[in-house]
């Protein structure tokens, strides 16, 4: 038997609690579970002027690695292309300043310490 609908229903939660975090902090929702055949983008959000593409990672197990170093090289090319590709259908936005931030969440977490928010996260 499979625990995909429960792997769903932890990921929808954490989205959940990280945008409403976000909005806490003052970003406005643009989009949530943006899709392309490129691939997803969790939440894209506006704070000031500037577009962010939010990847949002939980893990119950930080014995598979935790949910920040799942967020990869490959995956890192996946959102950016992703966000290349809302850009170009949202044209609105594409003369905006963007960045790529990612919120990390622990399982059953109900203390803001167990969110954990990256600004810039692809910046080296």
């Amino acid at each position: 038997m499979s625990d995909a609908p429960d792997r769903q229903a932890s990921g929808r939660s954490a989205e959940a609690k990280a945008l409403q975090h976000l909005q806490r902090q003052g970003l406005r929702l643009l989009a949530q579970n943006w899709s392309c055949r490129r691939g997803e983008l969790d939440l894209v959000m506006l704070d000031g002027d500037t577009v962010v593409f939010v990847e949002v990672r939980y893990r119950r197990y930080d014995a598979w690695g935790g949910a920040l170093e799942s967020v990869d090289a490959r995956k890192r090319a996946k959102l950016v292309s992703a966000a290349e590709h809302f850009l170009q259908k949202e044209s609105r936005w594409s003369r905006h300043p963007c960045r790529f931030d990612v919120i990390a969440i622990r399982a059953d977490s109900n203390l803001p310490t167990d969110l954990n928010w990256v600004r810039n996260a692809f910046d080296t």
